[in-house]
């Protein structure tokens, strides 16, 4: 029998069962739920309508956590569109990477269709973060990472004499814009299925290559 003047401790769970671990995400599974809310609310809702206060929610975290890695909603967009070509780039590079380095037919193919797929995959993503166009975002169009990645290829094969390169950034340049508006173009008149992806692919292949001017071409005239 327990006396008044004993000390009853109850236990704050059953025995045999340990309390629940809290659940402590790392610093960049937070800054990446946050940044997967965002987007998934700048679609459905965008970008205008969607409150800081709603990106917590989405991501499940206090909204003075959105503050620790992004100072704001503009600086969360800034990091959306920079995922954005990281990961595009990333699926250029694995593509083209399945070819031999001295492979450029093969290399220039796999970027037209990795692109093309990729852009089509994710237009509603890519619309609604890189939905401002302004004037002073002229060099940032044409200054990024998949025009990097492309030069690279350019250069490689016009130092091998598979391609007639003068400028390998303006033709890179001139590239991507060319891989954008076939894209485009696809979505605007709703063609945009797998057979319609590897037409408009092998038509534009075909397009860059005459544009880069085969070696092996020149010397047969």
């Amino acid at each position: 029998m327990v006396k008044s003047s004993d000390t009853v401790t109850i236990p704050a769970f059953p025995e045999g069962e340990a309390a629940p671990r809290r659940r402590t995400k790392a610093p960049e599974t937070r800054a990446a739920a946050l940044m997967d809310a965002a987007e998934r609310l700048f679609i459905a809702k965008g970008i205008a309508t969607t409150s800081i206060d709603d990106i917590a929610a989405g991501a499940q975290v206090a909204k003075g956590t959105f503050y620790l890695y992004f100072p704001s909603k503009e600086a969360m967009l800034g990091a959306l569109q920079q995922r954005f070509v990281d990961t595009f780039c990333a699926r250029l590079q694995e593509a083209m990477d399945r070819h031999r380095p001295d492979n450029y037919h093969e290399r220039l193919k796999a970027w037209v269709e990795t692109g093309l797929e990729t852009y089509l995959d994710n237009v509603a993503l890519h619309d609604v973060v890189f939905h401002e166009y302004r004037p002073e975002d002229r060099r940032m169009r044409n200054d990024n990472a998949v025009i990097t990645q492309l030069v690279g290829l350019l250069k490689q094969g016009d130092a091998a004499g598979f391609w007639d390169v003068e400028d390998a950034t303006l033709t890179a340049v001139i590239l991507f814009n060319a891989l954008h508006g076939v894209a485009d173009d696809a979505v605007a008149v709703g063609q945009t299925g797998e057979a319609e992806r590897k037409r408009r692919a092998r038509t534009l292949t075909r397009f860059l290559e005459q544009a880069l001017h085969p070696a092996e071409d020149d010397s047969a005239d």
